[in-house]
C-alpha cells in the first residue's frame, strides 16, 4: 500500500506496535520502528557486558554521529546542538540562562503549553519581568502584525510553541523569526510538537534557540530530547547550571566554559537513549520530513473530515494544520471518549486546561479529545476511530 509514493506497508511493517494497537497518541509517545528499540537494546546489552565507561569510550565516534544527525534535521551544525533528556530540559537550559530584570517584557502565543508558562510566570514573580501573550489572528495563529505593533526596547525574548498539545496549529514561526531578527531580539522556539512531523530548518526559520523531544513524531525513545543554540546567542549566555562536562575547572578559582552547544549539557546521560534516539532521527532522515509532512497532513486532513461528518466538534485552527487533531462530543466528557476508546484497541489522549491556561480560557474550550496521526496510520484506522466516535 502506498500513499502518493509513501510506502505505507514498509513503514507498519518496521513498526511493530502497528500489529498490536491502533495508535493515535502520536503527540504524546510514537511507535518506534524496531530499529529504534533494537538500538537501545542492543547498546545495553553490549554496556552489560563490558561496563559503562568503557562501552562508551568506544562509541565515541557513534555518539559524534548523533549530533551530525540532529544538525542535519534541523538545519543547523553539529557544535550548534546539546543532546539533552528531554524538550522541557532543552528549553528550561537556555530560558533560564537568560538575564530578566523588572519591566523586561516576555512575547509569547495563546498556543503556550504549561510548563513554558509556568516558567515565565515564575521569572516574572522573581524578577519584575512582564508576560504578554500576543494576540490571535482571525485564523487562530500567532497574529503577526500585533507581534510587530508590541516590540520595543523592553522586549527580551519571543518564546512561542511551533505546535501547541493542544490542537494542530502550526503557528507562523518563519515570520515571527523575520520579526525577531529584525528587531535583534532572542527567539526561542519550541519544537517538541513539530520536530519529526514538519520539515524544519532553523535558518528558515530564524530561530536562536530550538527544542526538540525524542518520543513524539521523531518516534524515539522516551527521556531523549535535543537542543539548537545559534552562536549568536550562546556566545554570551552561560548556562544557569555547569558540571565538569558543560565547563572546565583550569585552576582552583577559575572555569571555562565549552564553547559549543554543549554548554547546556551534562556529563552523565543514557547512552542507550542517546543511541536510540540518533536512530529515530537517521530512520526520519530517510524518509525525508518533506513526505513525512505531506503524509502525516494528509491523513490529519482526513480525520477532522470524518470526525465533522458524524458530528463532532472539531477545535483545530490556524492558517496551517499538522498531525494532531482535537475534538469533542456535545454531552460526552472527553474523559469518557477516551476510555471507550481504549476499549476498543484505539489510542488517544486528552487534553485539558491545566495544560493550556491561555487557549482554553479565550476560546472557553471544554476537555478536548486529542487523536495525533502518524505516517504508519492508515485511512482503514481513521474510520475504526471515527465509527467509535459515532456510537457516541
Amino acid at each position: 500500500m502506498t500513499f502518493d509514493g509513501f510506502d505505507v506497508d514498509r513503514a507498519r511493517r518496521e513498526t511493530p506496535g502497528c500489529a498490536e494497537v491502533v495508535h493515535f497518541n502520536n503527540a504524546g509517545s510514537a511507535l518506534p520502528p524496531a530499529v529504534v528499540t533494537d538500538t537501545v537494546v542492543g547498546y545495553l546489552r553490549h554496556e552489560a557486558l563490558m561496563g559503562g565507561y568503557e562501552a562508551a569510550a568506544e562509541a565515541k565516534d557513534r555518539l559524534a554521529a548523533v549530533y551530525t544527525s540532529a544538525a542535519r534535521l534541523v538545519g543547523g551544525e553539529p557544535d550548534d546542538i546539546a543532546i539533552t533528556d528531554n524538550a522541557t530540559r532543552s528549553w528550561q537550559a537556555v530560558f533560564y540562562a537568560l538575564p530578566f530584570a523588572a519591566g523586561d517584557r516576555i512575547l509569547t502565543s495563546t498556543a503556550e503549553y504549561a510548563s513554558n508558562a509556568i516558567a515565565y510566570l515564575q521569572i516574572a514573580r522573581r524578577t519584575g519581568a512582564v508576560v504578554e501573550v500576543v494576540g490571535d489572528d482571525e485564523s487562530g495563529q500567532l497574529d503577526v502584525e500585533d507581534l510587530k505593533r508590541r516590540i520595543d526596547g523592553s522586549v527580551k525574548l519571543i518564546a512561542v510553541s511551533h505546535v501547541p498539545t493542544q490542537g494542530g496549529l502550526v503557528n507562523p514561526a518563519e515570520e515571527i523569526g523575520e520579526v525577531a531578527e529584525a528587531a535583534g531580539i532572542p527567539f526561542l522556539l519550541d519544537a517538541c510538537q513539530s520536530a519529526g512531523q514538519l520539515d524544519l530548518d532553523v535558518s528558515r526559520l530564524k530561530c536562536d534557540a530550538l527544542s526538540v523531544t525524542g518520543r513524539k513524531y521523531l518516534r524515539g525513545p522516551r527521556g531523549t530530547g535535543f537542543l539548537y543554540v545559534h552562536p549568536r546567542l550562546r556566545e554570551g549566555l552561560e548556562p544557569a547550571m555547569l558540571d565538569l562536562h558543560s565547563a572546565v575547572w583550569t585552576a582552583p578559582t577559575e572555569y571555562v566554559v565549552d564553547p559549543t552547544a554543549k554548554r547546556f549539557e551534562v556529563w552523565e546521560r543514557d547512552f542507550a537513549a542517546v543511541f536510540g534516539l540518533g536512530a529515530a532521527i537517521d530512520y526520519a532522515l530517510e524518509w525525508g520530513l518533506p513526505a513525512i509532512e505531506a503524509r502525516v497532513a494528509a491523513l490529519a486532513g482526513t480525520l477532522r473530515g470524518r470526525l465533522a461528518d458524524v458530528g463532532a466538534q472539531v477545535r483545530d485552527v490556524g492558517v496551517k494544520k499538522c498531525g494532531i487533531v482535537t475534538f469533542s462530543v456535545e454531552g460526552t466528557p472527553a474523559a469518557d471518549i477516551k476510555a471507550r476508546l481504549a476499549e476498543a484497541g484505539i489510542n488517544t489522549s486528552v487534553s485539558s486546561r491545566t495544560s493550556a491556561q491561555f487557549d482554553f480560557t479565550a476560546r472557553e474550550l471544554p476537555d478536548l479529545v486529542r487523536a495525533s496521526v502518524h505516517y504508519y496510520n492508515t485511512e482503514d484506522e481513521i474510520e475504526l476511530l471515527v465509527k467509535a466516535v459515532e456510537k457516541l
